[in-house]
């Protein structure tokens, strides 16, 4: 699928040689003492720049709170209005698959702003505040807020810790469906490494931080073992499977772990 470029691709952001000393927080931050916070307006700066992407890369910036609510709540009742839309969609009387893709889906919205923004403007989002549609996957900050990446001791445990710990892991404990952990590991990995294949078709010159960083995050905790990348275009095989084969109209995705495989059976996967 061809993404769209943005219109002045400026590679990863340098260190800013003339901003305040370490430790000190700077011009326009917000109040609290967190040296690496930095302004409101850079943070939406970033995440307007590369909402540009894509669809996946969109998160819609305040505006009014109607039709809006913590995607908390969402994690809580386990998506059962994605779930059940998503298998509906795809014509599939199994929850699981619609549980699977809707996951997956959500793991590209939550990777996608989050990856560009560190890797492309130095600023990782906070989504402490992430709001879902009421009708729809669709996401919402009311208002944005960030960290400058070059002032984190380790930039994949802090991105880890926002999408992973902070968002999958619970929508994972909250699922109604019955799906292996694994599988959503493999979902969430491979959402990543997608991410990334996105990023680095629209901006080459971030190659080298990006690949970096992607493969930082596969060695972090739960993200380790899922896959490995494959070659310089960040191709990726994973080693479980999402089930959209298992969809009347589905197939195995490029990255399936099943990919090479005939019978297709589920209980054949390393990681289920």
């Amino acid at each position: 699928m061809t993404r769209p470029r943005l219109p002045d691709p400026t590679g990863p952001r340098l260190p800013d040689t003339t901003g305040p000393r370490p430790g000190e927080p700077p011009p326009g931050a917000p109040p609290g003492g967190d040296p690496a916070a930095c302004p409101a307006a850079e943070a939406g700066a970033a995440l307007r720049a590369v909402a540009g992407l894509g669809g996946f890369f969109a998160v819609r910036l305040g505006g009014p709170d109607r039709g809006w609510h913590p995607v908390t709540e969402s994690y809580t009742r386990g998506f059962p209005d994605l779930v059940a839309a998503t298998a509906a969609r795809h014509r599939s009387p199994e929850p699981r698959l619609g549980a699977s893709i809707a996951q997956l889906g959500h793991a590209a919205r939550l990777w996608s702003p989050v990856l560009a923004c560190a890797v492309l403007h130095g600023i990782v989002p906070d989504l402490s505040g992430l709001q879902r549609a009421d009708e729809g996957p669709a996401l919402r900050l009311p208002a944005p807020a960030g960290r400058y990446a070059e002032r984190l001791p380790r930039l994949a445990d802090e991105l880890y810790g926002i999408v992973m710990t902070g968002q999958l892991e619970v929508l994972r404990a909250g699922l109604r469906v019955k799906v292996a952990p694994r599988l959503l590991d493999g979902n969430s990995a491979s959402a990543l490494v997608e991410a990334g294949r996105a990023i680095l078709a629209a901006h080459p010159a971030a190659r080298e931080p990006l690949t970096v960083l992607v493969g930082d995050l596969l060695r972090t905790r739960r993200l380790a073992g899922t896959g490995r990348v494959t070659g310089p275009a960040l191709t990726f095989r994973r080693r479980s499977c999402c089930l959209y084969y298992r969809a009347p109209a589905g197939a195995k995705c490029g990255d399936c772990g099943l990919a090479d495989r005939t019978d297709g059976d589920p209980g054949d996967r390393p990681d289920g």
